[in-house]
C-alpha cells in the first residue's frame, strides 16, 4: 500500500457521522481536515475527530487534501464536485451524484480531462449482503435470472430526521433518497438498463417535522413520493421497483430475483451484510446463506478506500461515478416516464463493476 490519501471533508451533517466510524479502520485513508456551512459545527466535529476545521474555500485550496468526501445536500453535490476537481483533487461523494444528469455530465469530463477520479455512494453494495447475492447469481444458484421485484416503502423522513425538507426537494422523494441502493444492486447484478417506464405521484397530506428544534413546522413537497418503475436491463431481465413515503405499514422492504431454477431473497442494500437467502425449485423453503462475497464488518467509507486503491492500482473503482451517473439517468428517465407516460431510452451505460472475493480489504484488494 501506498501513501493513505489526505481526506477532507465538506458536510458534516447526520450522514457524516457514519463515515466518522469507519474511516480510522482503513489505512490508506487519512481524516486531514472537515468544512461546513455552519462553522461552528465544523469546529464541534472537527475537535471530536481530532483534526482541523477549516472554511469550504479553505479546505479545497488546501494542498494536503487528496480528496474531498462531499457529504453535503443533493443540491450542491455537483457545484462542491466540480469546485474540488478545479482544485486538483479527486471526489467522492453521497448519492445522488447530481440532480440531473446535466448537471453530472461535466463532473466525469471535468476529471477525465485533469486525471482524476470520481467515485460516489451508495457503497453498500460492495458488503457481503449484496456481493454474496451477486456470487450466488453469477455461479447459477437459481439457474437463469428472469426477473427482480424491489418495493421498499416508509410514511416520510419527517418522523425521524431533523431537518428534513431536502428530502422533499429536488433530488430527494423516495427514488432519489432509497433507490440508488436497489438500483446500483440491479445494475451489480444484472447490467445497465436500457429502457425504463413507470408511474409517479403525490398525495394531499400535510407533512411535519416530528422530532428536533424545527418540530411542529410544515415540510414543503415539491417531488413526488410514490414511484413504481418497470426497468430492461440490457441482459434480458425485467426488474419491477416501488419505492414510497406513502406508505404507514408494510411487510417490505422486499428484494427479491426470480431465477428459472430458484429464487434469491436480497437483503436490504442500505445496509452492508444483512443475511441473504436462497430457495430452489427442488426446495422452495428458504434458508440463509453464508456470506462468500464481499468487504466483511463494513460500513460507509469503503467505497471511498475501494477508490484510493483503484487510484494506486490504476484500475477501475467499484463505486465510480461512471455507474453513479448510469444509475442518475435510471432515476431521471423514471421520473419522466412517469410524467409523460411513455417509454424512455437510456443514453448511457456502464460495464458492471468488478466483484468483490470474500474477505477482501479495499486497501489491499
Amino acid at each position: 500500500m501506498g501513501r493513505p490519501l489526505n481526506v477532507g471533508v465538506i458536510g458534516v451533517g447526520v450522514i457524516s457521522k457514519q463515515y466518522f466510524e469507519h474511516l480510522p479502520q482503513l489505512p490508506n485513508l487519512h481524516l486531514t481536515a472537515v468544512a461546513d456551512l455552519d462553522l461552528d459545527r465544523a469546529a464541534v466535529v472537527a475537535a471530536e475527530q481530532g483534526v482541523e476545521a477549516l472554511s469550504v474555500d479553505a479546505l479545497l485550496a488546501d494542498p494536503r487534501v487528496d480528496v474531498v468526501l462531499n457529504l453535503t445536500i443533493p443540491a450542491a453535490h455537483a457545484e462542491v464536485a466540480l469546485r474540488a476537481l478545479d482544485a486538483g483533487k479527486h471526489v467522492y461523494g453521497e448519492k445522488p451524484l447530481a440532480l440531473s444528469t446535466a448537471e453530472a455530465a461535466p463532473i466525469l469530463e471535468r476529471a477525465a480531462a485533469r486525471g482524476l477520479r470520481v467515485g460516489s455512494a451508495p457503497d453498500t453494495v460492495l458488503g457481503t449482503g449484496i456481493q454474496t447475492s451477486r456470487a450466488l447469481l453469477d455461479e447459477g444458484a437459481i439457474g437463469d435470472p428472469v426477473a427482480a421485484a424491489v418495493a421498499w416503502t416508509a410514511p416520510g423522513h419527517e418522523l425521524w430526521h431533523p431537518a428534513p425538507a431536502f428530502y422533499y426537494q429536488p433530488g430527494g422523494g423516495p427514488l432519489f433518497d432509497m433507490g440508488p441502493y436497489y438500483l446500483t444492486s440491479l445494475v451489480t447484478f444484472f447490467g445497465p438498463v436500457v429502457r425504463v417506464s413507470g408511474a409517479t405521484g403525490r398525495s394531499t397530506r400535510e407533512r411535519r417535522v416530528a422530532t428536533g428544534p424545527l418540530a411542529g413546522s410544515v415540510v414543503p413537497v415539491d417531488v413526488d413520493t410514490h414511484v413504481t418503475a418497470i426497468l430492461e436491463h440490457a441482459s434480458g431481465v425485467i426488474s419491477t421497483v416501488t419505492v414510497s413515503f406513502e406508505v404507514w405499514a408494510s411487510r417490505s422492504p422486499k428484494f427479491e430475483v426470480y431465477g428459472t431454477a430458484g429464487t434469491l431473497a436480497v437483503p436490504d442494500p442500505n445496509m452492508f451484510s444483512d443475511t441473504v437467502q436462497l430457495a430452489t425449485a427442488d426446495d422452495r423453503d428458504f434458508r440463509d446463506v453464508d456470506p462468500v462475497a464481499g468487504y466483511a464488518d463494513a460500513g460507509r467509507g469503503y467505497g471511498l478506500a475501494d477508490l484510493a486503491r483503484a487510484i494506486e492500482t490504476d484500475r477501475p473503482a467499484r463505486a465510480s461515478g461512471e455507474l453513479a451517473f448510469h444509475v442518475l439517468e435510471i432515476m431521471e428517465s423514471v421520473l419522466r416516464a412517469g410524467a409523460t407516460h411513455e417509454v424512455v431510452e437510456l443514453s448511457s451505460t456502464v460495464e458492471r463493476p468488478a466483484p468483490v472475493p470474500h474477505g477482501a480489504r479495499p486497501d489491499t484488494w
